[in-house]
């Protein structure tokens, strides 16, 4: 049996990205956070913030530091959740929204890490949830 506990990003300081996720998806940080190890939870999985002493900034789009994951924000009002973000500390990278509205857009947290800001098609919110067009 597998069960997936935990996503784990590495950065030079556990507690000032876990702060920035924490505001940007109002889920608090653990109590149980340390410089070292810091997480917020979702349900059964942990996002957590482990430190790394020489850590070193992913590149995007370059290929020198690649990024090795990024993590994708369904949202149902873009411009004012990039207002939000970006206030927090994200960089907007690059836009692919499509002329009806849909698609992503990619940001950066403050220590590189790329993610993304999506709106999809067909993807219906009752106030804070939200509901995936049948595949």
């Amino acid at each position: 049996m597998l069960k997936l506990t935990d996503f784990i990003i590495d950065c030079p300081d556990t507690m000032a990205l876990a702060a920035f996720y924490s505001a940007v998806t109002g889920r608090e940080v653990l109590a149980t956070s340390t410089e070292d190890w810091a997480g917020i939870q979702y349900g059964e999985i942990e996002l957590a913030f482990q430190r790394v002493d020489e850590y070193r900034r992913p590149t995007w789009p370059g290929g020198e530091h690649p990024k090795q994951f990024h993590l994708d924000f369904e949202v149902d009002d873009i411009e004012a959740e990039q207002r939000r973000i970006v206030d927090l500390g994200a960089t907007l990278q690059e836009d692919f929204i499509g002329s009806e509205g849909y698609g992503w857009r990619v940001y950066t947290d403050p220590v590189g890490h790329p993610f993304c800001l999506c709106r999809n098609k067909g993807v219906v919110w009752t106030g804070t949830e939200m509901a995936w067009p049948e595949r």
